[in-house]
C-alpha cells in the first residue's frame, strides 16, 4: 500500500479568525476553499508541498445542522472551548491508494468508511461515528481519493510547504508501535511529553510551528 500525507487542519471558530491568524504567522492569506455539506462545515485551503495542502475548517454558521457529529471533534464542548481561544492544529489525513485495507489491518477503530462527492471528484475518509478523533488526533484520518489529479494540485502554492509533523505523547513508544501497525511511521515524529500534535512549516515568515 502506499501511504503519504495528504492534507492536515487547522480548526478554527470561524474561518475568518482561522485566515487572520495564519495570516499573521505565516504572512500569507489562506483562500477560500468550498463546503462538506454532510458535515456542515467549511474550509480554506492552499498548498502545502508534496501533493498535500493545508486546510483551516470551521463548522458552517449558515449551513443546517449534518444529522450526524461532526468530524475531527468540532461538536465537541472541550474542541469548542480551545477553538474560542485560538485556531488550533486539528487533525491530519494521510492518503492510501487501498482503504478498506487500511481498515481492515488497524490496530484501533478507525471510524466507519463514509463517502464524499463534490462536483466531479468523489472520495472516501474514515470518520468516527461519534466525531471523535483516534487518539484523539494523534493519529490520522485516511482518505482514497478518486482517480485523477490530486486536489492540492488546483489549489494556490503561496510559499508554504510542510516541514514534518510532531507528535507528543506519554507513552511514545505505544504511539510509535500503532503508527507502524499503520504503515505510517515514516510521516511523523514522535516526542515524548502532554499529548499534543503540531505542523512545522516553512513559510515566508520562516520556520514556524502551528499547535
Amino acid at each position: 500500500m502506499r501511504h503519504r500525507i495528504d492534507h492536515f487542519a487547522i480548526g478554527a471558530e470561524t474561518l475568518e479568525h482561522g485566515v487572520a491568524a495564519l495570516s499573521e504567522a505565516l504572512g500569507v492569506e489562506v483562500p477560500r476553499g468550498g463546503k462538506h455539506d454532510a458535515m456542515s462545515t467549511h474550509n480554506c485551503v492552499m498548498q502545502a508541498g508534496n501533493e498535500s495542502f493545508l486546510e483551516i475548517l470551521s463548522i458552517d454558521p449558515e449551513a443546517p445542522e449534518p444529522g450526524r457529529a461532526r468530524w475531527f471533534t468540532l461538536d465537541e464542548p472541550a474542541t469548542r472551548r480551545k477553538l474560542a481561544e485560538r485556531p488550533r492544529a486539528l487533525c491530519w489525513v494521510v492518503n492510501t491508494d487501498d482503504l478498506d485495507a487500511v481498515v481492515a489491518a488497524s490496530p484501533v477503530d478507525l471510524g466507519e468508511v463514509v463517502p464524499f462527492k463534490r462536483g466531479e471528484r468523489s472520495w472516501r475518509l474514515t470518520v468516527p461515528a461519534d466525531g471523535h478523533l483516534p487518539e484523539g488526533g494523534l493519529l490520522p484520518a485516511f482518505i482514497e481519493w478518486s482517480p485523477g489529479a490530486h486536489p492540492s494540485m488546483g489549489q494556490q502554492d503561496l510559499g508554504v510547504t510542510l516541514d514534518k509533523i510532531v507528535l507528543s505523547h506519554p507513552e511514545p513508544a505505544r504511539l510509535r508501535g500503532m503508527l507502524a501497525a499503520l504503515q505510517i511511521d515514516h510521516l511523523a515524529e514522535v516526542e515524548e511529553g502532554p499529548q499534543g500534535l503540531a505542523f512545522v512549516l516553512n513559510s515566508p515568515k520562516g520556520t514556524v510551528t502551528l499547535d
